[in-house]
């Protein structure tokens, strides 16, 4: 059971995969003004690229300028770099606790851990007192310093376990700031309430440093972030196939020709807050139909001679994954879709019927989950067009003796709505 046209699906969805890697891998480098100060308090003005780090980083690359090569500085050779008008780090030898928040690596000491390392810490706020944060996948450290400190200092929780079924916090953090950061401004009441949280320490850093009257930089995550969900009407057409095989052996195996169908969709995307915007969420419920039908011979003239089999098939898809954007300028962008899809049949069935108009059997169909890649263009902010391939689909999960697949690729147009 093997349909001719999913080699030329899948040999057009691969050539298309990769020019769309071999335009990503040349509109990804992105640089942008910058600079570093080396081990000898030089200051550099280069080209940085920005890859908007989620996790601190602990190298980067730039060049000096658009013609020159691409070089790498790293936490051996770099004491302090920046993004102009973005992300600033700056290099601390400091102590870090890194235990775990996961209750089956949560450790049972309440005391921080400590263990000295040399880290790029992000700068958050720059003043008198000045906040720092440091991310490694899951683990989320603040950091503070004071103007007439010399060193950088944790800010100190931490999760534990008090016994097998209780957890303990130790927030030490809100004494160290409560030593640090009491003035008119900032009460005693407002440190007790703050959570363990980058808007609630900027929060109190912005304000101690307003209280006393310093001068103070903030450099707080993609500011202006007003876009980080979007909505869209997606429409289109889908060319698709169903074989169906029955391991019994009444003869009852089908292949349906690729039909032509209409599908329509609303799309929810969801702007992920790291690496320039370039990742997002996506939900597109989704309502898709395939009908079909064919005749063939059994040799059974008593019975009617012919059988035709009838694919009656309405399902509402729910599309859920990751996408992936490569911006090739300020108006247009390329982006690759990779989801999982579950499927809810609508009084979906295949039906058997003898010539003479007598059914001999009904199949409901009761579909699993399936794969799905996509390869889009968006133009501005409204307008998109996606090439969609799906995976076989077993569509008839509630028969054993049954087995199906159902295939498609889709063409998708998209037009936002904010």
């Amino acid at each position: 059971m093997y349909s001719l046209t999913r080699p030329v699906f899948q040999r057009a969805f691969l050539l298309t995969l990769l020019l769309f890697l071999s335009i990503a891998s040349k509109g990804q480098i992105i640089f942008e003004s910058g600079y570093f100060i080396d081990e000898s308090d030089q200051r550099i003005d280069c080209l940085i690229k920005n890859v908007d780090w989620k996790d601190n980083p602990t190298e980067f690359k730039y060049k000096l300028n658009d013609s020159s090569a691409v070089k790498e500085a790293s936490l051996q050779n770099v004491k302090e770099f920046g993004i102009d008008d973005g992300s600033k780090f700056v290099r601390a030898r400091t102590l870090i606790d890194r235990s775990s928040d996961k209750v089956r690596k949560m450790s049972p000491v309440k005391e921080p851990e400590f263990k000295e390392e040399v880290l790029f810490l992000k700068v958050l706020i720059e003043g008198k007192a000045s906040l720092f944060a440091y991310v490694d996948g899951n683990l989320t450290r603040f950091f503070y310093k004071m103007e007439a400190d010399t060193q950088t200092t944790q800010l100190v929780y931490k999760a534990y376990l008090i016994d097998n079924t209780n957890i303990g916090y130790n927030n030490y953090f809100k004494q160290q700031l409560i030593m640090n950061l009491i003035c008119s401004g900032v009460q005693f009441e407002d440190i007790e309430k703050l959570r363990y949280a980058q808007k609630d320490l900027e929060a109190i850093f912005i304000s101690y440093n307003k209280c006393v009257n310093s001068e103070y930089t903030t450099y707080l995550d993609t500011p202006g972030r007003d876009d980080i969900f979007h909505m869209a009407v997606r429409a289109g057409v889908s060319l698709a196939s169903l074989e169906i095989q029955n391991s019994s052996g009444n003869q009852r195996d089908n292949d349906f020709d690729n039909k032509l169908s209409f599908r329509l969709g609303v799309e929810a995307e969801c702007i992920l807050p790291f690496n320039k915007n370039k990742w997002s969420i996506v939900l597109e419920p989704t309502y898709q139909y395939y009908k079909a039908e064919n005749t063939r011979e059994t040799g059974r003239i008593v019975l009617g001679g012919n059988i035709t089999t009838k694919v009656d098939y309405q399902s509402i898809e729910l599309p859920l994954g990751l996408r992936y954007y490569v911006f090739l300028n300020n108006q247009s962008k390329l982006f690759v879709n990779v989801f999982y899809v579950a499927d809810i049949p609508m009084n979906s069935f295949i039906g058997f019927t003898w010539d003479n108009g007598t059914p001999t059997s009904r199949l409901e169909m009761d579909s699993s989950g399936n794969g799905a890649f996509g390869l889009g263009y968006k133009y501005g902010k409204r307008m998109s067009v996606e090439v969609r391939y799906h995976t076989d689909r077993e569509v008839l999960g509630n028969y054993r003796d049954w087995a199906s697949s159902y295939n498609k690729v889709s063409l998708i147009l998209g037009y936002s709505l904010f």
